[in-house]
């Protein structure tokens, strides 16, 4: 089972997400927060597995906690919640290291795909927003190194995290187990100097390499 964390400062919305989310036998929604610092004291007292969290909020804003919360806790998965205008705030939560973000018009089922997808390893961006989004990602000056030597495998690899594939779907298509994928992303992630997936998958966006 799953210990999940919403943050979200309105409470009816909060609540509405909790229904969708404990639909699934695997999700437990054990904690809540109106805020991101909440949220970051909550993450000091309690196993968290996956975060889904407001962009928008008083205090502190889903991008600080973002930040915060991924610099001390790497494992936990973090889903932003946009609506279509936010997508500057995207574009920031994702280069802290957000696995992705979902509009909040989003139907139910979705939700908990993009969840099953975040928690596989995949990183989620809703189709109506990636075509704002990408382009942003495009221009940033976090540039990674570009004298990288990957392998065929790795650029294979590269290329599917790219696309926002999940462990197990990057196994399928490469025919390799899910630890040996596992091992080639420790392996490309120090070659990179990257910090985790979705870092790599801006890397493979920005460099052409999911073209």
């Amino acid at each position: 089972m799953w210990n999940i964390l919403l943050v979200e400062d309105q409470t009816i919305v909060r609540q509405g997400l909790k229904v969708i989310l404990e639909q699934e036998e695997r999700f437990n929604v054990s904690h809540q927060a109106e805020n991101g610092q909440q949220a970051v004291r909550i993450m000091e007292k309690h196993l968290i597995d996956f975060i889904l969290m407001d962009v928008r909020m008083p205090v502190m804003n889903g991008i600080e906690a973002t930040r915060i919360i991924k610099k001390r806790w790497p494992d936990v998965k973090i889903l932003i919640l946009t609506t279509f205008n936010d997508d500057e705030y995207a574009v920031q939560a994702l280069r802290e290291g957000a696995n992705g973000f979902l509009l909040k018009t989003s139907d139910p089922a979705k939700l908990i795909d993009a969840v099953h997808s975040c928690m596989s390893g995949g990183l989620t961006i809703h189709d109506e927003v990636a075509a704002k989004v990408m382009p942003r990602l495009l221009q940033t000056s976090e540039k990674p190194k570009l004298d990288i030597n990957f392998s065929e495998r790795e650029l294979a690899i590269t290329k599917l995290v790219g696309e926002g594939r999940t462990n197990k779907e990057i196994a399928d298509e490469l025919y390799l187990s899910i630890g040996t994928v596992k091992n080639h992303l420790t392996l490309i992630l120090q070659k990179a100097g990257l910090r985790d997936r979705t870092q790599l998958a801006i890397y493979a966006v920005t460099h052409g390499i999911t073209d």
